[in-house]
């Protein structure tokens, strides 16, 4: 093995190594989940918006753009998973039994669940992709925007694909726990990154709780209004015309 090699193997094995590797690829993750957020609330601008946004992300650099960046945090994902496992073994090893026991009594509920959280999380993020990416649905992906029928309608896909109780159940319950897993994971990020003392570590908890509660929020938002009716699809075309909030009028 050169000398390159030699120097990647022994970073993976330290454990400073493994947390940083966790770290970056929980930076990405997070950015991703910002993202993906920002772009799932044009829903609320309406179809055209909405089918605009996923028409560029799928014709950004003539297509390459979004399989560069599905790559990317594919790998990320799997990355993190692997190295947190790999890691959580390697401090499990080197851990005498006193100091589990100190650790498990001082420990926040969202850092005792992280695994059980984190494996929730990567099944709901497997069947998401099956539900809305791949679209194993046939009725989900043979929908078509009603003004440009050459292209996917985004739009409506996602409110047809919440119109099962049990769907938008398991999200609830997913996102939850994403966002407990975010809330410890954020914390632990600033600490591996040198960013965590005793000045900054209320801010940094705060701010941790702050992204987990906007994510929550902005997540749950979108299936929570379409269960209860108040986003519905007429099937119309036009960028305002397409959503409908339907607010009852206060009863006398």
């Amino acid at each position: 093995m050169n000398a390159l090699g030699q120097s990647l193997l022994n970073f993976w094995r330290s454990s400073i190594g493994k947390k940083l590797i966790v770290a970056v690829t929980g930076i990405i993750l997070v950015g991703f989940l910002l993202a993906h957020m920002a772009g799932n609330l044009l829903i609320f601008q309406g179809r055209e918006s909405m089918n605009d946004y996923a028409y560029f992300l799928h014709h950004f650099l003539h297509g390459v753009g979004i399989w560069l960046f599905r790559i990317v945090l594919l790998g990320a994902f799997i990355l993190h998973i692997v190295t947190t496992i790999a890691l959580v073994r390697q401090n499990r090893g080197a851990r005498s039994e006193k100091y589990a026991c100190e650790a498990t009594v001082k420990a926040s509920l969202s850092s005792k669940i992280m695994i059980w959280s984190g494996l929730t999380v990567l099944g709901f993020v497997i069947f998401h992709i099956f539900h809305f990416t791949i679209r194993v649905d046939p009725d989900l992906a043979g929908m078509k925007d009603p003004g440009d029928p050459s292209r996917h309608d985004v739009y409506g896909m996602v409110i047809a694909g919440f119109q099962n109780p049990l769907v938008v159940l398991f999200y609830i319950i997913a996102v939850t726990l994403l966002c407990s897993h975010l809330r410890h994971g954020i914390a632990s990020l600033f600490q591996t990154l040198g960013l965590r003392s005793e000045k900054t570590r209320v801010a940094i908890q705060y701010a941790g709780i702050a992204i987990a509660i906007i994510l929550w929020l902005g997540f749950l938002s979108i299936p929570t209004l379409i269960t209860f009716g108040a986003i519905e699809d007429n099937g119309e075309a036009g960028k305002h015309s397409s959503t409908t909030f339907v607010i009852d009028p206060p009863k006398c």
